[in-house]
């Protein structure tokens, strides 16, 4: 029943990812989802992934080790943190995922550095923009990105920077909604230039704007009630 209803949901956000991709001039396999698994059940996660989503995404450390534990072994698929990660979670937070997507500070870079060398991995990473101008949101202010990817590429040889996230204002104007994806575009294009460096991943989209998100050109949306349905 809880496979059903999920593999319903995922026809219909790939429909409307195609239709989006399509009306940019972009191809819809561009697009991967990250299933937003904040609260949601095990069984849950598991039927997603067995239904062709790219990755796991997770924002909180504690909540995803007693899930990663309880992982098949089998069932393989990549995780991704996309909360607010706290430095004094960041040893865990290594253990757990393959890609940090929210790096927002020369501070956390060096601490995930120096855990990473310690492990002998390199660890991907992204580094989150505040583009909603929002108090309330997480992330570099665009003004500080490219001093934080030149201490990173600098400082943090056992991080790959694969790209930037972002999160759009709330609000329900599609202008504005797009204006903030289209900024984070403008910037990856920008940085790539300046730094000589390819920024090939756009995190940005959610259940609510995710359409709007892939005509501004992100490759990842990160999607949770879209997929599984409103919270408990």
């Amino acid at each position: 029943m809880v496979g059903e209803v999920i593999e319903r949901n995922l026809e219909k956000i790939k429909e409307r990812i195609t239709s989006a991709a399509l009306k940019a001039g972009r191809k819809p396999e561009e697009v991967k989802i990250i299933a937003a698994t904040k609260t949601r059940t095990l069984e849950e996660m598991i039927e997603a992934a067995k239904r062709g989503i790219y990755a796991i995404g997770e924002n909180r450390v504690q909540e995803a080790m007693q899930k990663r534990k309880d992982w098949p072994k089998d069932l393989e698929i990549p995780w991704h943190f996309i909360g607010t990660l706290q430095r004094n979670k960041a040893r865990k937070a290594i253990d757990i995922f393959n890609c940090i997507q929210s790096v927002h500070s020369t501070n956390l870079a060096d601490i995930l550095q120096r855990l990473a060398l310690e492990k002998g991995k390199i660890l991907e990473c992204m580094v989150e923009v505040n583009i909603s101008g929002e108090e309330s949101k997480q992330g570099v202010q665009p003004g500080g990105v490219e001093v934080l990817i030149e201490h990173m590429l600098d400082r943090c040889k056992n991080i790959k920077i694969i790209g930037l996230m972002g999160m759009a204002p709330l609000t329900d104007r599609e202008d504005e909604i797009r204006k903030s994806f289209a900024s984070l575009r403008t910037l990856r294009s920008k940085l790539e230039e300046l730094l000589k460096i390819k920024l090939p991943e756009l995190s940005m989209g959610m259940s609510g704007d995710f359409e709007y998100a892939i005509m501004e050109g992100s490759t990842m949306v990160r999607i949770g009630t879209a997929l599984f349905g409103p919270r408990n």
